[in-house]
């Protein structure tokens, strides 16, 4: 008995025109249940409306929800030319459903359909803004209507053109033509134009099936010095060079540091550098050798303090 009550409620189940709709990963799948899904008349509607909102019922959201399916599929198509993922678009426009079924009051006298409608659109026009470019094209109210009109606008245009003739930029007159019916300044549509009609291009492109290293941007954008990890070594390098070797022949004896100027740091007009250490030499009467010897010890007390300014 309990086997045939199972059985009887899977059938039930599979019969239901409430039964769940395929994954948006089979989007033709998913297309087709959701038109099969059964249309609420008005005194449905209200109830299941008036049900989700005294009772928090979560089945009358569920029908609320399926029946309404297939007007975002319906609006999703709209936007197909923005090169985005129906499937996505869908997604997107199925959040935008649920949170106007959470919002519906069935007292204000207007159907659920003309409600969604809003709220659909919404999720994917900001869906579109976020994905359709890596750099934002509409960020204020003005731009976003211009963003979404100004495609349809050019194709209208295109189609009052003269048999034979094309073009793919507005003309003046179009462009103040839109500015004007969309009430955004003339620059506005310009640069709006510019920014739908460019495409987007890698930095830096992946190697090619071959091997071989793509040419892009970067190649000729950047430069090994603009690196910030090098910038920030030349800027050590500049001030070891500077304030750093002040601080090291500062703790050096009078003797050692004039050692050190004499065999590293002067250079001569003629190019030439300083005094050699024979010289030194006979300067300070001592050997040769013990002026190298100077020499070595001050070269490391240098480079301590240097490593101690670093």
């Amino acid at each position: 008995m309990t086997h045939q009550s199972g059985s009887l409620s899977t059938a039930m189940t599979l019969r239901s025109p409430w039964a769940v709709v395929p994954s948006l990963g089979h989007l033709d799948a998913y297309i087709s249940a959701v038109n099969r899904m059964p249309m609420l008349t008005l005194e449905e509607e209200q109830e299941a409306a008036r049900q989700l909102k005294n009772n928090d019922d979560l089945e009358a959201a569920r029908k609320l929800v399926l029946s309404h399916l297939r007007l975002v599929v319906s609006v999703s198509r709209q936007y197909l030319g923005y090169g985005l993922p129906h499937s996505d678009l869908i997604q997107e426009g199925n959040v935008g459903l649920m949170k106007a079924v959470k919002r519906f009051d069935p007292d204000q006298g207007v159907r659920l359909v003309s409600y969604a409608l809003h709220w659909i659109k919404a999720e994917i026009h900001e869906y579109i803004l976020k994905n359709w470019r890596m750099v934002k094209v509409a960020t204020t109210k003005a731009q976003r209507k211009l963003f979404f009109n100004l495609r349809s606008m050019k194709q209208g245009f295109k189609a009052d053109l003269e048999e034979g003739t094309h073009r793919d930029t507005l003309s003046s007159a179009e462009v103040d033509s839109v500015a004007n019916q969309l009430n955004v300044k003339r620059e506005e549509v310009l640069e709006m134009e510019t920014r739908m009609s460019g495409g987007d291009v890698l930095l830096d492109p992946a190697p090619s099936e071959d091997g071989e290293q793509a040419f892009g941007p970067i190649a000729y954008l950047s430069r090994s010095s603009d690196e910030p990890t090098a910038m920030i070594e030349a800027r050590q390098r500049d001030a070891l060079a500077s304030e750093g070797l002040v601080a090291a022949l500062a703790c050096l004896d009078e003797r050692s540091r004039r050692v050190v100027e004499e065999r590293w740091l002067k250079v001569n007009d003629d190019g030439s550098g300083g005094m050699t250490l024979h010289d030194l030499a006979a300067e300070y009467g001592v050997s040769a050798e013990r002026i190298r010897q100077i020499e070595v010890a001050a070269m490391k007390k240098m480079k301590k303090a240097l490593a101690d300014y670093a």
